[in-house]
Formats: C-alpha cells, sequence, structure tokens
C-alpha cells in the first residue's frame, strides 16, 4: 500500500544545469557527486526511475547563488541535504521549472534554461515598468496605461491576422539588454483564438515596455495557414509608436543572420508582406508623459 500510495506523490528536484553551478555546489560537505557528467547520469535514472513507478516529477533550476542567498535569509546551514530540500520545495511555486515528461536530460536542459529565461525577462520588464511611476502632469501611472495600450494592441494584431496558426515575436532594446517575448496562437475562421496564458501576459508585458519607455523594438508575426504560403509582417517601435515595416524590410530582418550579419537564404512558400491595417482604434493616442 505504500508503494501505492507514492504514485500519488508528486516531487520537485533541483538541477544543476552547467558546470560551473556544479562546481560551486561541491564546495558543501554533504554535496557527494565529484564528477558533473556521472551527477547528469544519476539525476536522469532518477527521473526515469520515477516515472517508470508513475510518479510525477517536476523539475526546477537550482542556481547556487539564490540557494546560498536563501539559506542565509532562512537561517539555515547551506551544507546540508535537508537545506538543499527545502529550497527545492520553494523553486516548485517561485523558480524556473518544467514537468517530466520522459525526454532525457540533453532536451530537458535547453528548455529548463529558457524558461528561466523567459522568467527573468518577465520579471524585469514588469520591475522596469513599476519604476516608472506616475506622469508628473497628468498623474497616470505610466506603467499600468502602457500595458492597457499593449494589450489593445496585441488584441488588434491578433484580430486582423488570418485564421491558422500564428508565432509572433516581440524584441525591445532595453538596457542592459534586449527583451524578447514569443507568443503562439491557432485562430480559426469564426474568429476564436487560442494561446498560452502565460505567454500572452509575458508578450504584452515587453510590448508595454517598449511603449512605455519609447525605446526601439519591433514585432513580426509569421502567419501560417493550410494549402497557403506562410506570411511573415511586422511593426517596428518607434518613440513609443508601432509602425509597419515594409516587405522589403521584412525581407531583409528575416534573412539577415542576427550574429554575422550574413544573408540567410529564405524559406520556400514564405510571402513577405506589409502588415494589416490595425486601424485608428487599436490603440488610444498615447499621452506623451
Amino acid at each position: 500500500m505504500r508503494r501505492i500510495l507514492r504514485r500519488e506523490v508528486a516531487g520537485t528536484v533541483g538541477l544543476l544545469t552547467d558546470e560551473h553551478d556544479f562546481r560551486a555546489m561541491r564546495h558543501y560537505r554533504t554535496f557527494a557527486f565529484t564528477d558533473f557528467a556521472d551527477y547528469l547520469k544519476a539525476f536522469e535514472d532518477l527521473l526515469s526511475g520515477r516515472a517508470s513507478q508513475g510518479a510525477h516529477t517536476t523539475v526546477a533550476l537550482f542556481d547556487p547563488q539564490e540557494y546560498a542567498d536563501f539559506c542565509t535569509d532562512a537561517g539555515l546551514d547551506p551544507d546540508s541535504a535537508s537545506s538543499r530540500a527545502r529550497f527545492t520545495a520553494q523553486l516548485a511555486t517561485t523558480g524556473p521549472a518544467l514537468p517530466y515528461d520522459g525526454q532525457p536530460l540533453a532536451d530537458l536542459i535547453p528548455a529548463l534554461v529558457e524558461e528561466a529565461v523567459r522568467q527573468a525577462t518577465w520579471e524585469y520588464a514588469i520591475t522596469l515598468l513599476a519604476r516608472l511611476g506616475a506622469c508628473a502632469s497628468c498623474g497616470e501611472d505610466i506603467g499600468r496605461t502602457a500595458f492597457t495600450r499593449a494589450s489593445a494592441l496585441l488584441a488588434r494584431i491578433l484580430d486582423t491576422a488570418r485564421p491558422g496558426k500564428l508565432h509572433l515575436v516581440c524584441s525591445v532594446s532595453a538596457a542592459p539588454e534586449t527583451l524578447v517575448a514569443v507568443l503562439h496562437a491557432d485562430t480559426d475562421p469564426h474568429g476564436a483564438c487560442q494561446l498560452d496564458e502565460a505567454e500572452a501576459l509575458e508578450f504584452t508585458t515587453v510590448l508595454a515596455a517598449g511603449l512605455a519607455t519609447r525605446s526601439p523594438g519591433g514585432m513580426v508575426i509569421r502567419s501560417s495557414a493550410p494549402g497557403a504560403p506562410d506570411r511573415v509582417y511586422g511593426w517596428r517601435l518607434r518613440q513609443g509608436d508601432p509602425e509597419p515595416l515594409t516587405a522589403g524590410e521584412v525581407f531583409d530582418a528575416y534573412c539577415t543572420d542576427a550574429e554575422t550579419g550574413d544573408f540567410v537564404s529564405p524559406e520556400p512558400e514564405v510571402d513577405f508582406c506589409v502588415p494589416p491595417d490595425l486601424g485608428p482604434d487599436a490603440t488610444p493616442p498615447p499621452r506623451r508623459h
């Protein structure tokens, strides 16, 4: 009966994703591993073993510096397995974490790191909006106003897209680095749109940060429909306003390697085009705070 009951218990395990973090944890006497490859092998065996028993496991990104700060704040001994377990339990609700579905660690680790980047981007954008405060002349909360405007703009972009699968990318050049958010959506001929609410929130927050700070940036959307070429179009963000890109500008952006600047051959069955008209009511005229 105890074995049966274990299947009802969900578990969370913290994963060190690179050798740098692994070496930091080796400073603790109670951390038993000495080789990173052996650690990953044992970790994968643990996950597959739990899965074979029907147990659900969530894998969280274990950051040694955050762990040390957690122990300091909580008054815990960091050189303790129980302290690591308490930190890992907290990660299940506050940190980057993904469910284990039987995928190899070679696939799970990049996905977990990507999730961490997404969460950090969203948190930074939220903090950026909150720090803007109220407008000195009109008293409006600049961040909240920008978020409302970004929500309306995203809704209009989805409304004007043709039915099918949509892949949207928003990038904003905010110091100290560029913020990037991705949104996947699926619309049917009747106008119903299915999307991931967390992705939509992150996308809207990053877009709002670009609108509020009037930072340079852009949005690109790729639309896919059965039996038709994909469509790619977008807008640049200039001084807090979306400005349609020409078909040539979209082609240049899509077919240029971002790191080297080299030309990349365009994919077949892809049309680079001007975006649909969002209309005068897409977003309310912004106040110049």
